[in-house]
């Protein structure tokens, strides 16, 4: 199928080029002439483990190309992704000015039949503004072209998203049309061989369903957060308390982790966007603010554990292991490590930094300062450090090396907000070890 993707971040790369690998012809297009220039180069512009092989391969193959041409983007496919960002605007509501933009240029160049799907994260009855949109335009060209727009949301974890494309436990689409059904059955085929995958549903229940699933994984990490200051405070082990209640299967194990908070490109945005949606309904959704009051409550409590522990921090060095939001990918969007740092500058610290992905971000955010050093290794962020502070569970910060980090440690204070290591060896082996929810 020849298929045209709006927008190259991290859904539309990553959905272009498994759809690629799987046999399509692809046409990725992007506003940004530098990005797609870098494209062109084989250079990817976000870390995916795996993306990097993907789209060199399809590349070759003809099956990827990138453009910066919305012409030929519309005339290319038959069926259209928008897969643009939708940042949050300063009232939490969604911004769709993108999505209505790519409608719109849709609507300006379309000339036969297609099928126009929102991959975006957006809101009950964006479909309907992208229908109007690209009926505008048609309509100020004075043609009538047939056309349809579907509902197609992506559930893709960063760090793993190849494996979620590749092997998704569903396959949404919002569509009353069966022409749409079918010509999403052809175009996930490859992906649907093992069991029928494909859940169809009206375009609202689609829409709403890509929210509903963020806000119930991010309510399951608020609330074992709250679990674990609880058991800071009464003397219990959260991971005990863990391990219990994922034992029952109407719970599980999956995101009951307590830390120091979510962070990403989804999970802050959408409960701002969905908590904004309910008001615009009237509805009153208590809970679903609440999700992300207790989230911005638990990125301050490394700072307070850190500035207890020292005794203040001003005029500290503070080591700093991870500052991507999550493993295995150099996103920092509302990553824990940001708040952190604020904090320890605020209160005049220093930090010494290093993560395995991120540090091309964290420079292109923060620039040269004089109270930040960006280092080349974990061993060389402790060089002279007070205390040391964990924000992301990276594999290579999991194996516990004592001798190192007590040959470094000024103070040996560590504060772990991702509960890597056993607080009884810590204290053990003399260290002040601060983590989530344990003993100590």
């Amino acid at each position: 199928m020849k298929i045209s993707i709006y927008g190259t971040g991290y859904v539309g790369l990553v959905t272009g080029a498994c759809l690629a690998e799987a046999g399509h012809h692809v046409l990725c297009m992007d506003v940004d002439a530098d990005k797609i220039a870098r494209l062109n180069r084989g250079e990817i512009p976000i870390h995916e483990p795996g993306l990097e092989e993907i789209v060199e391969r399809c590349v070759t193959a003809r099956r990827l190309r990138f453009t910066t041409d919305f012409q030929a983007a519309v005339e290319h496919g038959l069926l259209q992704f928008i897969a643009v960002g939708t940042p949050s605007s300063d009232d939490g509501s969604a911004d769709l000015k993108y999505v209505q933009a790519v409608a719109t240029e849709i609507g300006m160049s379309l000339n036969r039949y297609a099928v126009v799907l929102t991959k975006s994260t957006v809101p009950v009855g964006t479909a309907e503004t992208v229908r109007q949109r690209v009926s505008e335009a048609l309509a100020q060209r004075g043609v009538q072209v047939e056309f349809d727009v579907a509902s197609n949301p992506e559930f893709l974890k960063e760090g793993a998203a190849i494996e979620d494309f590749n092997k998704p436990d569903r396959i949404i689409v919002g569509t009353d049309s069966e022409r749409v059904r079918k010509l999403m059955r052809e175009c996930y085929a490859p992906f649907n061989r093992n069991h029928n995958k494909l859940m169809f549903m009206d375009v609202p229940s689609a829409e709403l369903t890509k929210y509903a699933a963020n806000g119930m994984l991010a309510t399951k990490i608020s609330f074992m957060n709250e679990i674990a200051n609880i058991a800071e405070r009464v003397g219990a082990d959260v991971e005990a308390v863990r391990q219990g209640i994922g034992s029952d299967p109407r719970i599980g194990y999956h995101f009951i982790y307590p830390g120091c908070g979510y962070g990403g490109s989804c999970f802050p945005k959408d409960l701002r966007a969905l908590g904004w949606f309910a008001q615009q309904v009237g509805y009153d959704a208590p809970l679903i603010r609440s999700v992300e009051v207790v989230n911005q409550r638990q990125k301050r409590t490394l700072f307070a554990k850190l500035d207890r522990a020292l005794g203040g921090v001003a005029g500290r060095t503070i080591a700093i292991w991870g500052l991507s939001f999550k493993p295995n990918t150099d996103d920092m969007r509302d990553a824990p490590s940001r708040d952190l740092m604020a904090q320890l500058w605020e209160a005049g610290a220093k930090v010494q930094a290093y993560d395995p992905q991120a540090m091309r971000e964290c420079e292109q955010l923060y620039g040269e300062r004089d109270d930040l050093r960006l280092v080349a290794s974990k061993e060389a962020a402790l060089d002279g450090a007070d205390a040391l502070a964990i924000c992301t569970e990276w594999q290579e910060f999991r194996a516990l090396d004592v001798e190192l980090l007590a040959s470094h440690l000024v103070s040996r204070v560590i504060v772990d907000g991702r509960n890597l290591y056993d607080p009884t060896t810590m204290r053990e082996a003399g260290f002040n070890y601060l983590c989530v929810g344990r003993p100590g």
